[in-house]
């Protein structure tokens, strides 16, 4: 972006005065900006400025006051006139080099500005202090004498200030030399004392609801076999990417607790990024038990919370940091070793800016800090699988279960014959109802997994055909009985049922689809003898109510637990003998190259709850499409089949992992507006790519403009197109080439997602 469109967009004034020799810092401000402005710094503030810490300077027109990012320090002048900072806000730097190094990448990859990056890394609680407050403390000022005549009170408080040899807060002061503050405040107006204001942390830590932890286990053969390839890069350091592919129940986390252990022995600090539906108690009980001090760093976290964590972490009081996808970015200071456990979870990308991929920022920072990293799963991402197979990460593999159990056999039920019972088909087939009530006679308990919420699905007229759709969205309302309210998942929208058809007036308006909402009740008739618990985004509102719904399950004072993709990973519960997928589909027949791939993941996931304990245990799959390869290959437990499959169809297609991919998303409230702002974003496109073809062939292509597949979101009308190349240099330098010099018209925005997760 050139200066002269960033005046004529932020309105930069010129300074009136030309700089001098002195300080200067360059400062990134949370704007779309691809470089630093560059400020003086005078004397007063010389003192306390350091990279890493926010400042106040004056911007654009007016000189606005705004808060940025000192990036930079220099004695070398301008050559252009600057302005002076007017403060600077934090006492020590929010993030040190290294983050700032892996902040400036992320900026450079993701294309956005780095003040951007760097603004949303750092937690609300650790910018705003939250979880603080200044106290007073006292210290004793040097004098070569001390007065002689001095009260009994104030000689003791000074005697003691002089002995102790540091400042003492005013209320320990006060309470050890069982005075109040009268004796203080006169020793500090004759000149025998000083206040100093500090503020410190009363974050307190409450912990989390855990389980009793688990010490140390045997390791089997194949494990035995990990470590010996694993410990040697643990004692030599250095940057190496392990890609551990361990089948579930295989024993991967026994492998990632003793890795954080040996890292710890050593005197440094362990990263563990999970995904936010598997920090479950059960989960943490393990880090905390064994691992030293811990830092949990998840979603639910209040900003006092976040921001006191943040700060013991940057303190060096932490261990082990385990946390969800902005985990990646603690500020642990002698880092060596990280850990992605379900390293395939889409949640680890973000879909706002900076829209980063936790994975992948993460392998950077082991790279930068020359650390080794290790991913695992059960169910490795394509791109990380592909990576393994050309040499770019080192493959361990666990291929059996622990104490030999086998992994359950999985039986597929083709519901496209199921025969209606009492006029309509139910949610559960005849073998899996016969299934579960055989599991639970013999004293198992059952999980059910449904991918989708809420009672119906959707509501239709039969005499028109009208389906009851969002105000502001292309998307059916989802009806929830227990809330009694049409609900729009995307936007959030809500709507009364109604009585009649909104389009024809008919009153025959039905209901139809299957939720967890309506599974839970049909589940409740059959079994009304046992304890049925759903799991799913609207009964885990309150805090804690996942651990405690889990706690409950393994006690066995829940017979059947249900719910959405969050009861399908990270549980680890020996007397589960069935689990029940009621609808595979879910998900499957959506406009996204990665349909297959998370099909497969989910129900593998999902599958392998079962049979952990003595007792085994097998697994019921009901599905329409019986024979899709993912499907089919999820029940055969065949994860290479299924990946070998599926890296040909994305060869073929030029999908990742074989091609790079960046998708640019035009919306408004305005259709037209945004059709003619995504024409000619597309055009400017065409025009570079087609003299790049000039000079050799072209490494880069372009589909679309065309409409979102859900083309109206949240009130916005949306185009989209995505660019593709085998080489990640040539895509972003196409994308720098156009879109910096694109100015879109008042009420169009365009966003760009480098590595797109969400296709739709």
């Amino acid at each position: 972006m050139t200066q002269t469109l960033q005046r004529d967009l932020f309105g930069l004034d010129e300074p009136p005065e030309p700089p001098v020799a002195g300080l200067f810092a360059d400062v990134v401000f949370d704007r779309p900006l691809d470089h630093a402005f560059t400020y003086a710094v005078s004397d007063d503030l010389a003192a306390s400025i350091a990279v890493g810490k926010r400042v106040r300077a004056p911007f654009g027109r007016g000189d606005r006051t705004t808060i940025g990012y000192c990036v930079r320090l220099t004695e070398t002048p301008p050559t252009r006139p600057v302005k002076e900072l007017t403060a600077v806000l934090d006492d020590d730097a929010l993030l040190d080099d290294h983050l700032m190094r892996l902040t400036r990448w992320m900026a450079d990859y993701y294309l956005c500005g780095w003040g951007q990056v760097l603004n949303a890394v750092v937690p609300a609680g650790a910018r705003d202090k939250a979880g603080t407050r200044l106290r007073m403390f006292i210290e004793a000022v040097a004098r070569k004498e001390t007065p002689a005549h001095l009260p009994t009170k104030q000689g003791a408080v000074l005697q003691y200030l002089h002995e102790v040899h540091h400042p003492v807060e005013l209320r320990e002061l006060t309470r050890r030399m069982h005075c109040g503050p009268g004796p203080v405040e006169a020793l500090v107006s004759k000149g025998l004392a000083r206040r100093i204001a500090r503020r410190m942390d009363h974050f307190i830590d409450a912990g989390e609801e855990s389980g009793e932890p688990v010490g140390p286990i045997t390791l089997n053969a194949d494990q035995r076999r990990v470590w010996a390839e694993l410990e040697p890069a643990l004692h030599g350091g250095g940057f190496q990417a392990f890609l551990l592919h361990g089948v579930t129940g295989s024993g991967k986390t026994e492998i990632y607790l003793r890795a954080i252990e040996e890292v710890v022995r050593q005197g440094k600090e362990a990263l563990v990024l999970v995904p936010e539906i598997s920090l479950t108690p059960q989960t943490i009980a393990r880090f905390q038990g064994r691992c030293g001090e811990t830092a949990v760093m998840h979603s639910h976290l209040g900003d006092a919370e976040r921001g006191g964590h943040w700060r013991r972490v940057a303190a060096g009081q932490v261990q082990v940091v385990v946390g969800a996808r902005s985990a990646v970015f603690a500020p642990a200071r002698n880092l060596g070793l990280i850990v992605i456990d379900e390293e395939h979870e889409s949640t680890f990308k973000q879909e706002s800016t900076p829209r980063y991929h936790a994975r992948d920022v993460a392998v950077m920072r082991a790279r930068l800090e020359n650390i080794p990293i290790l991913l695992g799963s059960a169910t490795p991402s394509l791109e990380s699988w592909h990576n393994a197979q050309r040499g770019q990460y080192t493959l361990l593999t666990l291929p059996q279960r622990v104490l030999d159990r086998p992994l359950p056999p999985v039986t597929l039920i083709d519901r496209r014959h199921e025969e209606p019972r009492r006029g309509r088909v139910p949610a559960l087939s005849a073998g899996l109802e016969h299934a579960m009530r055989d599991a639970l006679r013999e004293g198992g308990q059952v999980i059910l997994m449904l991918n989708r919420r809420g009672f119906s699905t959707h509501i239709h007229c039969p005499s028109c055909g009208h389906i009851e759709s969002c105000r502001f969205c292309d998307l059916g309302l989802t009806y929830h009985k227990q809330r009694d309210v049409m609900l729009c998942h995307y936007c959030g929208y809500e709507e009364a049922p109604p009585k009649n058809c909104q389009l024809c007036g008919q009153a025959a308006v039905r209901y139809h689809g299957l939720g967890t909402e309506k599974l839970q009740t049909e589940v409740e008739e059959l079994f009304p003898n046992y304890v049925v618990r759903r799991m799913d985004s609207d009964t885990m509102r309150r805090p804690g109510s996942h651990g405690r719904t889990l706690a409950a399950f393994r006690e066995g004072l829940i017979h059947i637990l249900m719910g959405t993709q969050m009861i399908a990973k990270g549980l680890d519960f020996p007397n589960v003998t069935l689990v029940g997928v009621v609808n595979a589909d879910v998900g499957l027949h959506v406009p996204d190259f990665r349909a297959a791939e998370r099909t497969f993941q989910l129900l593998a996931q999902v599958a392998g709850r079962a049979g952990r304990g003595p007792r085994g245990g097998r697994v019921i799959v009901q599905t329409l499409t019986p024979e899709h390869p993912c499907i089919a290959l999820a029940a055969a437990h065949d994860y290479a089949g299924f990946t070998a499959a599926e890296l040909i169809h994305r060869r073929a297609h030029n999908y990742p992992p074989y091609q790079r991919m960046a998708r640019v998303i035009v919306r408004s409230h305005d259709q037209q507006a945004a059709g003619a702002f995504a024409d000619r974003l597309a055009a400017a496109f065409a025009e570079i790519l087609q003299k790049l073809a000039e000079k050799g062939p072209a490494e880069v292509r372009l589909l679309g403009p065309a409409e979102a597949p859900v083309f109206r979101l949240k009130g916005y009308f949306r185009y989209h197109f995505q660019l593709q190349s085998p080489s990640a240099a040539t895509l972003h330098q196409v994308l720098r080439a156009v879109l910096p010099m694109q100015r879109p018209p008042t009420g169009v925005e365009f966003t760009l997602d480098v590595d797109p997760f969400n296709m739709l």
